[in-house]
C-alpha cells in the first residue's frame, strides 16, 4: 500500500494519469452526449434502452482506456528502462526501478479506464427517472446538461492546476458538449 501511495505522490505518475483520465473522460462524456441525443432523435422510447446503449459504450471506452494505456505505457516504460540499462551498463530486471515503472503503468491504466466510465455514466443517470419523473426529452436535456457540467469540471480542474482562469477553461471544455449535441441534430434520420 505504501508503494501505491509513493507512486501517487510522484509528480510524473500523477501528471500522466491525470492526462489519461481527463482525455478519456472527455471522450467518454462526448460519446455519452452523442449517444443520448442520437437515441432521442432515433425514437428510442425508454430510458432503460438509452442506459443499456450507454453502458455498452462505457464498457468499450473503459476497456479501450485500460488496454491501450497498458500497452502504450508498457512500451514507453520498457524503452526508458532499456535506455537506462544502456547508460548504466547493467540489467535492471526485477529491481526497484523496474517494479516502480510497472506500478506506474498500472496506475496510469486504471486512471485511463475510470475517466470514460465517469464521463459516460453520469450523463446517463437522468434516464433512471424517465417515465416516472421526466420525459425522454427531459431526460435527454438533463443528460446534456450533466455532460456539459462534467466537461466544465474537467476544464476547471485543468485551469486550476495550470493557474489559468478556471471558469474560462471550464467553459471551453463544456462548449464541446454543446457542439456535439448540436452536430447530432444534423445527422440524417
Amino acid at each position: 500500500m505504501s508503494s501505491i501511495r509513493d507512486l501517487l505522490e510522484d509528480d510524473d505518475v500523477r501528471s500522466i494519469s491525470r492526462r489519461y483520465f481527463i482525455s478519456n473522460g472527455f471522450d467518454g462524456t462526448l460519446t455519452s452526449i452523442g449517444v443520448v441525443v442520437g437515441a432521442y432523435l432515433s425514437g428510442v422510447s425508454d430510458g432503460l434502452t438509452v442506459i443499456t446503449i450507454g453502458l455498452g459504450a462505457a464498457v468499450g471506452l473503459g476497456t479501450s482506456g485500460v488496454w491501450s494505456v497498458w500497452e502504450i505505457e508498457r512500451a514507453e516504460k520498457q524503452a526508458e528502462l532499456l535506455a537506462l540499462e544502456q547508460a548504466m551498463l547493467t540489467d535492471l530486471d526485477e529491481t526497484a526501478v523496474q517494479q516502480r515503472r510497472a506500478g506506474a503503468r498500472k496506475i496510469n491504466a486504471i486512471a485511463s479506464g475510470i475517466g470514460p466510465l465517469i464521463g459516460i455514466v453520469l450523463p446517463l443517470v437522468p434516464f433512471l427517472a424517465e417515465g416516472d419523473a421526466v420525459s425522454m426529452l427531459g431526460a435527454t436535456l438533463i443528460a446534456i446538461a450533466v455532460g456539459v457540467a462534467v466537461l466544465f469540471m474537467f476544464g476547471a480542474y485543468l485551469g486550476s492546476i495550470s493557474k489559468q482562469n478556471w471558469i474560462v477553461a471550464g467553459v471551453r471544455m463544456g462548449l464541446a458538449g454543446i457542439v456535439v449535441a448540436i452536430l447530432n441534430l444534423f445527422l440524417p434520420g
